[in-house]
């Protein structure tokens, strides 16, 4: 008898020997080297930049069919790989010039101006400039720095992140942890709403987290937005940015204190009229309706196939510059050759396994991202999967390229039970799970997931952390971490050789950990009670 039991026990656990065999498997095909191969594909220069509708788009949606068909995934949207998503490309003549005050300011040099409605001409002429404190109407903070105002035919000047940042005061929003309210593309939409002609950001490194090189770099040159029947008329006429220089100047002009205001808005709302001051801006533009596409594979389930663990990355860059001189291809390597070859892998890791998951595997490669996280906001409004069926999303986006680290880095941290899957995965690597860093910087409102959340889907975003595995790593990483940081949407962003992948493997690891619970639980992932996301109705 005690020998029959035994028997039975052992053939017991052998179904769970060999399921742990067949992760593990899975776990471990994920590879530096095989990560490296697909960034350096993808961030070659034939690629062109990975511009939306480039010359490199087709080139790159070819690449990621064949590798997606031969880790045996089928075509997401019925026979197809693509979802075509509607874009307007708009680019701004060189030539403008923002007057203010009897003064001419250049483009590029000390402002960059645009619009974002489908028009070859819009302006703004003598308009009355409002300065408006960080431009939030947000009545759950009890914070509106429009109240009292009529914004008809006048420009907003705001600024940019969230009251709380620079005061620190946990009391004011969520202190440095930058809300969407932060974002500069939330700035516009509200200035847009308030009935305004115009929106001006004032640029500080800082608060922006990054420097006016980007701005420079980023909102010049074609820039896309989602086509709209009505021409997106309800958006100002002129958006656009300035130097914190030309800021300080013009309030100085106006008889106001910068940086005295600035100290106001940060503790309570804000609105003041700066004197006589107007501005005029001619923005004369190229438009062409255009097509890109978002790329989505399937690897179907076994038990419940119509509810799908989607991954994201976009594909996309920011192209060619011609008129700078030297290189003048943004090759995109670590944003997101990284991200796309991540995904590329976790797909492979999922061939691999001898048993497929429950739940169907969708990888979700996205365009224009960074226009405004387009095509992530096309498909999250026109979803291909019903979003009552997708139970979860993880996005990743600008992968470790510096090196081993012990914890792994969570942004947006507690804000659903994703965590606790990414919990369980980090474990089998012996790292910590921590909160995101630089939480001022709103990165949780900066990439594709975002979109996803917003429309109630759980959404993980996670990667890196600060902390070297030895000091070995610890070396290379100060090295290596100026350069990355300099060459963020500059041309330098290529693929380096010496490069330690070792991290972004390790992170790609558990993300692969990550899906694979969630494709096989029971359980569908929920939001936190604090969060400000809720899944949509079923």
């Amino acid at each position: 008898m005690i020998k029959k039991l035994a028997a039975l026990s052992f053939l017991a656990i052998q179904p769970a020997m060999a399921a742990d065999n067949d992760f593990d498997t899975a776990y471990q095909s994920i590879s530096e080297a095989d990560l490296k191969v697909h960034v350096k594909e993808i961030a070659a220069d034939k690629y062109m930049g990975r511009l939306p509708t480039g010359p490199g788009e087709k080139l790159l949606l070819d690449y990621l069919t064949k590798q997606f068909t031969s880790y045996g995934f089928v075509p997401g949207n019925g026979d197809s790989f693509l979802q075509p998503v509607d874009l307007v490309e708009i680019t701004a003549a060189d030539d403008q010039v923002l007057t203010i005050g009897g003064k001419d300011y250049q483009y590029r040099k000390d402002m960059v101006m645009g619009t974002s409605r489908t028009s070859e001409f819009e302006e703004i002429k003598d308009s009355e400039l409002v300065f408006v404190g960080y431009g939030i109407n947000a009545p759950e903070y009890d914070w509106n720095d429009y109240a009292g105002i009529d914004m008809k035919g006048k420009t907003a000047v705001i600024l940019v992140n969230d009251p709380g940042f620079e005061s620190g005061d946990a009391s004011k929003f969520q202190g440095k942890t930058m809300t969407y309210y932060g974002r500069w593309t939330y700035k516009y939409e509200e200035a847009s709403r308030q009935g305004a002609a115009g929106a001006i950001i004032i640029h500080e490194d800082a608060p922006a987290s990054y420097p006016w090189s980007v701005v420079e770099n980023s909102w010049t040159g074609p820039q896309y937005g989602l086509f709209k029947a009505d021409g997106n008329k309800a958006r100002v006429n002129v958006e656009g940015w300035v130097q914190a220089s030309v800021a300080r100047e013009l309030f100085s002009k106006a008889g106001l204190n910068f940086a005295k205001l600035k100290q106001q808005a940060m503790s309570k709302p804000t609105n003041v009229d700066l004197g006589d001051l107007t501005a005029t801006v001619k923005v004369k533009s190229t438009v062409k309706p255009s097509k890109s596409y978002n790329f989505i594979a399937t690897l179907p389930g076994t038990k419940r196939p119509d509810e799908h663990v989607i991954y994201t990355a976009h594909w996309d860059h920011i192209g060619v510059d011609k008129n700078k001189k030297g290189d003048q291809i943004y090759n995109g390597a670590h944003d997101n050759a990284t991200g796309i070859g991540g995904v590329l892998e976790i797909a492979q890791a999922f061939s691999t396994l001898k048993n497929k998951p429950e739940r169907s595997v969708s990888i979700l490669a996205v365009t224009a991202e960074e226009q405004g996280l387009l095509g992530s906001k096309y498909y999250a409004q026109n979803p291909i999967i019903p979003l009552t069926k997708t139970v979860a999303n993880i996005n990743m986006d600008s992968l470790n390229v510096l090196g081993k680290v012990k914890e792994i880095s969570v942004q947006g941290k507690g804000k659903s039970e994703m965590d606790n899957y990414l919990a369980t995965a980090v474990k089998k690597q012996d790292r910590t799970l921590i909160e995101g860093d630089n939480p001022s910087a709103g990165y949780y409102y900066r990439s594709d997931h975002f979109n996803f959340a917003k429309v109630g889907i759980p959404a993980l975003y996670a990667g890196g952390g600060a902390t070297p595995i030895d000091a070995k790593t610890a070396e290379y990483r100060k090295k290596m971490s100026l350069i990355v940081r300099g060459c963020y949407h500059q041309p330098c962003d290529k693929y380096r050789e010496s490069w330690d992948l070792s991290g972004a493997q390790q992170d790609v690891q558990l993300f692969f950990d990550v899906g694979y619970q969630i494709a096989n639980d029971d359980k569908w992932p929920a939001w936190s009670k604090g969060a400000e996301f809720k899944r949509p109705s079923k």
